[in-house]
Formats: structure tokens, sequence, C-alpha cells
């Protein structure tokens, strides 16, 4: 049987898995008496073990099934909860996630798991030392673990080796996790090996552990003539080197793998292949559902497709306007509502909740909460809110960084909380629901507020404004120079903040996806992000209009209003045409000049102007321009590498008669 055709139904599955597990594991930690929540983590986990044994991943079966011993006992009553396991529990569940995405991108699954057994095999008997037997016989699966790969050369030597009298160990060696230079403490283990005998190999390398790019543990590849016995006393002296674990390979292990280039130990039991073999059997009849997963490749060619019709749809609509032909007016009457009904239907297709997105946050916000020593409560909602499937596969980073925000900036501490009579648990609240056309989506924390003095005086020290200037903004205005680029408030940088980057990249991503970030914030209650996001990017309905004899679309989610103006009405402030607009001075933008429009072959002075008002966040402008020529439905298209770097632009349509017609980006304009 090709396995290969279950491969995509495999990680998909076990992708679901382990969200499942995340989210039970975090449920457990302020609920950990409840075996209910042990029984589901653990069926979630004994069902990825299955699926990953039949489908040949045998690292990932052997890690996931040490992980479903621990949860055994826990769900048995024979272990209590404490925060030491579930950090080793939530370091196993990200190890297999690990090993799923390298499966997914084509790789082996393979990652170095020696550790995290390790400290699953030590739940599970705290006791055991290395004289024991039936730790030691533990041990040995441990230190089998990670695969050794051998070459030509490395094969020859062992075999040479062999027959003057040399015994080929492999040899796990875990570091304190307290240890500071752990680079060091190898050297010296590398150091006292080559005493014993002669190093093959070590896993990672020698260059990746002189990095310190490894986790707590490293595996040595040696032959030598002493006893396992000995070597471990020569190698347990190195000062913060918490265990030593030594495994003899016998030949029988190397004749049994051919005496190929390739060493492999099996650690998965063969009683479990059957279960396992069972347990994909139940998953597969998944595959028979009234669901089906499509790429998104095809919903993007047949939303292309669609939008084909869209644009001859207008075309015809345009022909019976001037041919008065009652079967083609008919016909087409009838073409529009079934595309009506089908562009509905496609966009519903593409639409995926948003709670693919925020289910990664809990998480997050717990290993942060953790680093920060700060204590505090996610609360999501509305996360049955659908989007473009676009528009999710790009939101997730910016949300990441305004809640690594919250948490840092927003958030006190626990002292400064109590200090303010506030509950020493902050709150953070992600939220998000629909409102017409757009999802909004908020961000916001019972934290500090922002510091308006502060955020003032560092965007005078960085020149971002002027001392003159200052002194005319208003909250919001000040608190929109949060966006502005390098700005950072942060008094020492650190990995979570103070390099500067974050709010400007967050801003420029919504933007980029049609969108608008706003921020409201009360000193000492707290502060919210509020993010407006259009329901799609493909197709949407806009305003078109002419300047001389160009035609321009302005997308409808940006406009406030539509009016005239006569030139009298018009006056200057500061430089800077005005119009008085609803009790509100509105700077004007004059389209012709800023795109520098060709003169039409005959223009006529007009008494009035058109003027379409927009608004990004509190600001508004007005886009002077000639005519109005009214609502249409649109099919956003890309200009193309060769014109990216237009400005004032964000795109291209096609009209239905032929013509491309440009689409203002109004943002700009601010």
């Amino acid at each position: 049987m090709d396995l290969n055709n279950y491969l995509e139904m495999f990680i998909e599955e076990s992708k679901e898995h382990l969200q499942a597990i995340n989210d039970e594991l975090l449920k457990l930690e302020t609920d950990s008496e409840n075996t209910a929540i042990v029984n589901e983590i653990f069926r979630s986990a004994h069902t990825l073990k299955g699926m990953a044994g039949s489908m040949g991943f045998d690292d990932l079966a052997s890690l996931t099934h040490e992980m479903e011993n621990v949860l055994d006992l826990l769900r048995n009553s024979k272990l209590r909860i404490t925060p030491e396991i579930m950090d080793v529990i939530f370091k196993c569940v990200d190890l297999i996630e690990k090993m799923v995405n390298s499966i997914e991108q084509g790789g082996d699954g393979k990652e170095n798991v020696t550790d995290v057994v390790f400290q699953l095999k030590k739940i599970q008997n705290p006791s055991a030392v290395f004289d024991n037997p039936d730790f030691l016989n533990a041990s040995r699966e441990v230190a089998a673990t990670a695969e050794v790969v051998l070459d030509e050369f490395q094969s020859t030597v062992i075999n040479e080796a062999r027959k003057s009298g040399n015994k080929l160990y492999q040899i796990l060696v875990i570091v304190d996790e307290r240890c500071v230079m752990k680079s060091i403490r190898a050297y010296l283990v590398f150091q006292a090996a080559e005493e014993l005998g002669e190093l093959i190999q070590t896993n990672p390398s020698v260059e990746q552990i002189e990095e310190e790019n490894f986790g707590d543990s490293f595996t040595l590849l040696m032959l030598s003539e002493y006893s396992s016995q000995e070597i471990h006393s020569k190698l347990i002296n190195v000062s913060e080197i918490r265990e030593v674990l030594v495994v003899e390979r016998t030949n029988q292990e190397l004749e049994e793998t051919g005496n190929s280039s390739e060493v492999k130990v099996e650690t998965v039991e063969q009683t479990n292949r059957p279960q396992a073999k069972e347990d994909s059997s139940v998953s597969r009849k998944k595959q028979r559902s009234k669901s089906i997963r499509v790429d998104i490749d095809k919903l993007d060619h047949l939303m292309n497709l669609f939008s084909e019709l869209i644009i001859d749809r207008g075309r015809l609509d345009q022909i019976s306007r001037v041919s008065h032909l009652p079967e083609l007016t008919e016909t087409l009457e009838h073409m529009t509502r079934i595309s009506t009904d089908l562009q509905g239907l496609i966009l519903n297709m593409r639409m995926v909740q948003i709670e693919q997105v925020f289910n990664r946050f809990p998480r997050m916000i717990r290993d942060l909460a953790k680093e920060l020593n700060k204590k505090v409560q996610l609360v999501i909602e509305g996360e049955e809110t659908e989007l473009d499937r676009t528009v999710i596969d790009e939101i997730g980073d910016p949300l990441v960084h305004l809640l690594r925000n919250a948490l840092d900036h927003g958030l006190e501490t626990t002292e400064e909380r109590l200090a303010a009579s506030k509950l020493e648990e902050g709150k953070i609240v992600l939220k998000a629901y629909h409102s017409g056309n757009h999802v909004f989506i908020e961000v916001s924390d019972d934290g500090k507020g922002i510091n308006r003095e502060k955020v003032l005086s560092k965007a005078i020290e960085r020149g971002v404004v002027s001392e003159e200037e200052a002194k005319t903004l208003t909250d919001q205005q000040v608190y929109a120079l949060l966006f502005s680029s390098g700005f950072s408030t942060a008094d020492k940088i650190s990995d979570i903040s103070g390099r500067g980057v974050g709010l400007d990249v967050v801003k420029t991503k919504i933007e980029s996806l049609g969108g608008l970030i706003t921020i409201d914030s009360t000193p000492s209650k707290g502060s919210i992000f509020h993010i407006q996001l259009p329901l799609t990017l493909s197709i949407i309905y806009a305003m078109l209009v002419k300047v001389e004899d160009e035609t321009y679309a302005i997308p409808f989610n940006s406009i406030v209003e539509i009016t005239t103006a006569a030139e009298y009405q018009v006056s200057t402030l500061q430089g800077q045409n005005v119009i008085q607009f609803r009790g509100q001075v509105v700077p004007l933008v004059y389209l012709k000049e800023i795109i520098q429009v060709p003169l039409a072959e005959t223009t006529s002075k007009k008494q009035e102007q058109f003027i379409v008002i927009v608004r990004k966040g509190n600001m508004t402008r007005g886009i002077v321009l000639d005519s109005v020529l009214g609502q249409q439905e649109i099919v956003l298209k890309s200009l193309g590498g060769y014109l990216s770097n237009l400005n004032f632009i964000s795109g291209a349509t096609i009209l239905g008669n032929g013509h491309v017609a440009l689409i203002i980006d109004s943002n700009q304009f601010f």
C-alpha cells in the first residue's frame, strides 16, 4: 500500500490532535484535578502515536509513546500534576510539532529527542539510579533514540577497531539545565572521552555543540577498550553533567542493518503496531464524511475564473444598455442573479474561521507570561468569525506583535498591580466580530495604559515630531506615533521588546491588507488596539470617478461621504486648501495634481467640483475630482512586479468597456 496517499491526511489530522492537546494542557494547568481533561489528552496522544506508527514515522511514534506513558500515570492517579511535569509535556508537544512540520516540508520528521525522553523516563521512575537494572534498560532505550548514520570511512574504522578488542559505545550526556556555558562542559566531556578511546561521531555535530546549538543533551559514538561502567565513572565526574548513559552497540545490531552505513535501533514496541493500524483505520473513516479538504490554490484559480466572469458581466451590461434588446436584458438579469449567488458561494468556500489563528495564542501567552514572571488570563471571543483565507494567512504575525506588546508593555508586574489595588492576574482580551463588509479585531488589556507624555518625549527625542507640533496633537494622534518606524518606549532592550520593531510592522501589514488600525487608551485602565479588515481581498465595491479623461476607482470601505463644493467655499489654512464639512476642517487633495493626470483635449471650467471624503482612523481628507460615475463591483488585479513602486495606487481593475481603471489607495493621502 502506498502510504504517500495518506500523507496529507496524516499531517492535517496530526495538527488537529496537536492543537487539541495544547488546548487541553492549558485547561489542565488551571484545573489539575480534572481527570476528564487528562483522558482527552491521552486519547489524542494515543491516536497520534497510532497514526505515526502506521505511517512508518517510528521516532515520532516512540516519543509520543513515552508521553502517553506519563499521561497514563496521571489519569490513573499514580502521579500528581506539577509545573515541572507540565513543562516537560509541553516541551514534548513542541518537539512533536517540529517533527510534523518537518514531515510536511518533505523531511524525515527526525529531531534530537534524547533529553526530553530522558525527562519523561525520570517522571515515570523518579527514584531510578544508573545501577538499577530496570533503569539501565530504559536508559539504553533513551540513548538509542538518536539515530546514528555512519559514512564508509567510519564503518571501516569501527570494523578494524573491533578486531583489536575495542567496543563501540553510544553515550548520552545530559547537561544540568542550570549550566551557563554548555559548550565548555561538552568540550571537557570530549577531553575525558578521548583519554578512554577514540571519538567517532557526535550528535549534534561538533560545530553545533561549539556554538551551543543544542538542548540539554548530546550523544557520542566512541571506540574504547574500557567497560561501560569505567566510561560512566570518568565522564560523570565532569562538573555540571547531570547524567551519562552508556550503551554498548553489538555486532549483532550492526548485522541486523545489513552492515549498511546506517545504524538504527527500533524503540517502538512491536505489540503497538496492530493497535496503531486500528487507530489509523478509525481516522481514515473521516475521509468518507460530508466534508473534504480543497487545496487553496484550486480555490484561488476558481476565484480568478469567476473574476473574469464578473468583468464579462459588466461588459454585457454596457452592451445591453446600448442595444435595448429585451431578450438580452432578460438573460443578463438572470445571469446577474446566478453570478451573485455563485459569488456568495465561492466567497463562503474561501472563508475560514479566525479560530485557526487565535488557537495558537493561548500557548504563546502562557510561555511568555512565565518568562516575564507575570500572571495573565487570556480571554478569546468571536473565534467563529470568518475571514477570507488570504487575510487569515497574513493576520497571524501582526496579532503576535500586539499580544506580546500587551503582555510586555501593557500589563504591570504583579507587585505593581497589587500596589495599584488591582487583581494580581492581568487580563488580555482578543476579540473578533463582523460589522457590514468588515471584520473587526480588538486586542485589549487592563494594564497601565499608554503614557502620553513618555510617547511624546520619545517622539521629540527621535525627531518624529517637533516640540511645536507636539503641543497641538490629540491623544489619538499621540498614540498613532507608536506606529512610527523604529519607535519604541522600552527602557531596555530584551528578547521581547525594545528594538523598535513591531508596531510599525503591524501597521504596514494591516494596511497592505486594505485595513486600518487605531488605538484607544486610558491611564491606569488599559489600552485597546482596533483593527478593521475587509472580508475579502478579491472582489470589492468601489466608486468609479473621473478626472479629465481618466477613470479611477475608490474602494467603498474608506469613503465617508461624497459632496460638492464651489471654488468660493475652498479656503486656505497654513498653505493647505481646506473646506468646512459638518463642522470639521477637511484638508483637500487634488487627484489631478498628485497623480499628474494629463489634460483632456476639451476641458471646460466647472462651477462645482466633486469631493470624496475619506477617513483613516480619526483623520479625514477630501479627494477633489471632476465627476462621479457611480458604484460598481470590481475585481482587484495586481499591477505586477514592474509597477510595484507606484504611489497612491493599490492595483487596477478591468471595466465593462474593456478599459483599465486604477484603484486609488486613499491611505497614502494621510
